[in-house]
């Protein structure tokens, strides 16, 4: 049987055993004990606590009071300043809560909390201050204070000659003030002296305990259990790494630093986030997830990571991790960056390449995404046939334009840019350009065949460092249109296979921009010539405006400006700029129906306000018929703009109407610019808005300039600003010919590459002069006739026009008679020598004749058959007040020369009621 004394720890925890018993005891012996020394401690503390805390509180606040300097500071200008460093060290040094020197008005002037100072005392002041005044102290006891029940002591301070100046409160809790533990040290000493000899025995138990738990083993067995265990966990080949629960560092094995690159020196207790570890593998290491075989990239190695939780197995929180070092991966790893790297440039080819829609551009930037990422020098060669803009098409021989080289250094040795290159057909470059493929040449030296198209450039390119190549078509939508070579030089490693895919990759790519750019500027191409065939291509013949002209179509697109210059009857000539919205073919095709439909109503000798209407009429029906075709393709106008102007050589009148078209410039013939106001309009094509005429005086030898808004207008300047800038422009061109005001106007407004067309006309006017004018009212009698008819021969003998006398009285006796006879007063008429003799009769009638051929048994009606044979051009002019009936005769004499019918003829079929 267990001897009790030798009872286990067990035993102590049953309160039947003797162990459970005298445990049992010996705390109810320490409660006793501690139960005493509490009792002795209150009742010391409640007797002295009181007397301790007056005493002190009075001698410090009196001492404090009684100091040199206080009552001088009191009567000082900062009293705070002086006093409140003094009342902090007394109140530190002589174990006190508070310190406050206050005035006679009870204001604070220090205070151990600064936010305090300036503000009234609490407590009992009044009886304070009369305690002060008559020199003595004054103590009471605060209970319930902020700090607890406390002691506060009020002093008086005064000066020299014993008048009050303050009062000084000392404060000190009774808590403060007990002193009992110290006189009862040895009481305590006691009490923990028994607490020890306790603790010892339960230190006893509880070694017992874990020798129990560890089952029986003593100290030199665990010390060797240990070192094997050490031994053990750094001699293995993985890597460990324990986490305590807050992230820290536990454990760390040899291998495990090796592994990641740890420095030495003791890592326990450091954060696993602060030693440089990459953030994925340190966020894996404390998520506490479990992991197995995670492939992380650590320290230029690819480690396989596997995590567990400490706290499954009801251990503490934290985490156990293993890392083995995958060297069989490094060659994978290698391959994963450069299949990265590759895709990384392949979609930068799709971002750099083709941004602009220039062949030769095109191909710089393939040189530019491949050197020297892929190659070190890259060669773009095109078909002739492509960099002309035609359709690449099956060749016999591969004739081929150099358009890029980049990359290298110095003078490359092959084929410099611009040159035409025929390909030898046994060279590799043939044999990619004929199967589609690209085509690999590993060893430049060894491989021979590359050099059959230049032997004698083949040691050069071997002496630059040349050693392999690369060469792939350019194929799009099935046709090769070039190729592209790269190559590589010097420590580069040469192509491989693998290189082949990402060569013909990126050169797909680059051939279907390059492809488009070709389509696009061929279209571009097809889009000017269609737009120059429909423009003037020269000037016609006048004498009322020397005219100079500037066309430039925009870089981006062909769009739809058109001008034109347009001789009228009468010594006038007609000036047109207009603008269609929009680019391309489409554009331009409707600005040469526009300027076709303008043509037409200037022939029939239209107001400018009502030609633009007949205009806006035509482009609405045009913008709407285009409109029901949407759903083919096609696109509807959307509008246009146009300025229409007559100018008039005899009067020097010009009439302007403007539909939503810029108004023109006017240079007098001092220099000066102006823009002169013209009624404003809308647009062509928005249909029932009427257009309102403006009518322009200008001297002879002023200028008007006409242009389209591209000239003034872009993207980097306002519309006004243009027109400030062209103003300068012509003023500073003031007294040259139109010629020469156009060139300026060009040189100093329009971009390197305008983003619109741009259409100038700039005008000089002159004046017939009136001695080349000659009119006559008429009088509305048959016999006005023959006088006028003297009178119109004895004109033209002046003029030294006698040989067409007697075809010009023929026309003026059948214009007057008519215009007696079915016109309405009053009738005038009018000769004007210009390039042709002008002849007008006018009267207020809006009836206009028409030519008909008369039967043989008709009495009239051969009239103006007559007028038509005998004259060049003839026709019926409306104006305000009635209409104009003209005719224009050349001045060479041929006129009368040319009749085919004898005068006796003519005569006889004449009707003659005109003579």
């Amino acid at each position: 049987m267990r001897h009790p004394l030798r009872a286990g720890p067990r035993s102590l925890l049953n309160p039947r055993s003797l162990a459970g018993q005298v445990f049992v005891l010996q705390v109810v012996i320490v409660v006793l004990l501690v139960a005493a020394a509490v009792s002795a401690l209150a009742l010391q503390a409640t007797r002295d606590s009181t007397d301790a805390a007056e005493h002190r509180s009075r001698s410090v606040a009196e001492t404090f009071a009684a100091s040199a300097g206080a009552a001088r500071a009191m009567d000082g200008p900062h009293p705070t300043a002086d006093l409140q460093p003094r009342a902090e060290a007394v109140r530190k040094r002589a174990d006190v809560d508070y310190i406050v020197v206050f005035g006679l008005d009870g204001i604070r002037v220090t205070h151990p909390d600064r936010k305090l100072i300036g503000k009234h005392v609490v407590g009992a002041f009044g009886p304070a201050l009369e305690a002060a005044r008559k020199g003595q102290p004054f103590t009471e006891i605060i209970p319930g204070g902020p700090l607890g029940d406390a002691v506060d002591t009020t002093a008086p301070i005064t000066r020299a000659d014993g008048s009050l100046v303050g009062m000084v409160s000392a404060g000190i809790t009774l808590e403060r003030a007990e002193n009992t533990v110290e006189r009862q040290m040895p009481v305590l000493l006691g009490a923990a002296a028994l607490g020890l000899a306790l603790a010892a025995g339960g230190t006893a138990l509880v070694t017992r305990r874990l020798r129990r738990q560890t089952h029986g083993l003593g100290q030199a067995e665990m010390t060797r259990m240990y070192e094997h265990h050490d031994a053990v966990l750094h001699a293995v080949r993985e890597g460990v790494v324990i986490l305590g629960g807050d992230g820290r560092l536990l454990l760390v094995n040899d291998e495990a630093r090796r592994l990641l690159e740890l420095p030495d020196g003791r890592l326990d207790g450091r954060p696993v986030d602060e030693l440089g570890l990459p953030d994925r593998l340190v966020e894996l290491m404390r998520s506490g997830r479990s992991a197995t075989d995670e492939v992380h990239h650590a320290a230029n190695r690819l480690l396989a990571v596997n995590v567990r939780s400490t706290a499954r197995a009801g251990g503490p929180r934290g985490s156990v991790t293993t890392l083995r070092d995958t060297t069989e991966l490094a060659a994978l790893t290698g391959r994963a960056e450069v299949a990265g790297e590759r895709l990384k440039l392949l979609y930068e080819s799709g971002v750099r390449i083709g941004t602009t829609l220039d062949v030769v551009r095109t191909a710089e930037e393939l040189t530019e995404v491949a050197v020297p990422r892929f190659a070190d020098i890259v060669t773009v060669d095109l078909l002739e046939a492509v960099t002309e803009g035609g359709e690449p098409a099956a060749h016999t021989d591969w004739r081929m334009r150099r358009l890029a080289a980049g990359g290298g250094h110095g003078d490359l040795p092959l084929y410099p840019v611009g040159d035409l290159v025929d390909f030898v057909p046994t060279t590799p470059q043939v044999a990619s350009l004929e199967s589609g493929r690209a085509m690999l040449q590993t060893d430049l030296l060894r491989d021979s065949a590359w050099a059959n198209q230049d032997a004698v450039q083949k040691q050069r390119i071997l002496d630059y460092g040349a050693h392999s190549l690369v060469t792939a078509p350019l194929r799009a939508r099935g046709v090769v249109m070039g190729m592209a070579n790269f190559w590589r030089l010097g420590d580069s490693p040469p192509f491989e296979e693998e290189d082949l895919s990402f060569a013909e990759e990126v050169t797909a790519r680059a051939a279907v921009c390059i492809d488009n750019a070709r389509r696009y500027a061929r279209e571009h191409a097809m889009a000017v010539t269609l737009q120059r065939s429909l423009l003037p291509r020269g000037l016609p013949e006048q004498d009322a405006l020397d005219v100079a002209w500037r066309y430039l179509p925009a870089q981006a697109g062909v769009g739809g400006d058109w001008f034109d210059v347009i001789p009228l009857p009468g010594a006038r000539v007609a000036l047109v700029v207009g603008d269609v919205v929009g680019h391309g073919l489409h554009a331009a095709a409707t600005m040469g129906r526009l300027r076709t439909a303008v043509h037409n109503f200037s022939s029939l000798d239209l107001p400018v306000d009502e030609l633009l209407g007949h205009l806006d009429e035509l482009v609405t029906r045009i913008d709407s018929e285009e409109d029901s075709e949407g759903a083919r393709g096609w696109e509807g106008v959307t509008g246009a703009t146009c300025l229409y102007a007559i100018y008039d050589s005899v009067s020097g009148v010009c009439t302007v109407a403007t539909a939503g078209h810029p108004g023109p410039a006017l240079m007098g013939p001092d220099g000066t610019i102006t823009y002169p106001e013209v009624a404003p309009s809308p647009p062509l094509g928005l249909g029932g808005h009427p257009f309102e005429p403006t009518e322009l005086r200008l001297t002879e030898g002023s200028s008007l300039v006409l242009f389209t808004d591209g000239l003034v207008e872009d993207r980097g300047r306002d519309i006004d600003d243009g027109l400030n800038m062209l103003a300068g422009a012509l003023e500073r061109a003031a007294g040259r010919s139109p010629e020469e005001m156009c060139q300026a106007a060009v040189d100093a407004m329009v971009p390197e590459r305008p983003s619109d067309d741009i259409a100038l006309v700039v005008a000089r006017t002159r004046l017939l002069a009136p001695t080349k004018v000659a009119d006559w009212e008429v009088a509305p009698d048959p016999a006005e006739v023959g006088r006028l008819r003297a009178e119109c021969g004895a004109q033209l003998a002046e003029w030294g026009l006698s040989d067409i006398v007697f075809s010009t009285e023929l026309i003026l006796s059948e214009l007057i008679t008519n215009a007696i006879r079915y016109g309405a007063p009053p009738v005038r008429l009018r000769l004007l020598r210009d390039r042709c003799l002008i002849c007008e009769v006018a009267d207020s009638s809006s009836t206009a004749p028409h030519l008909r051929r008369a039967t043989s048994t008709d009495e009239g009606g051969r009239g103006l058959f007559l007028v038509a044979h005998l004259s060049q051009r003839w026709g019926t002019r409306y104006t305000p007040g009635g209409k104009v009936i003209w005719t224009e005769q050349q001045l060479s004499g041929a006129s009368a020369a040319a009749l085919e019918t004898p005068a006796d003829v003519l005569l006889d079929q004449f009707d003659d009621t005109g003579f």
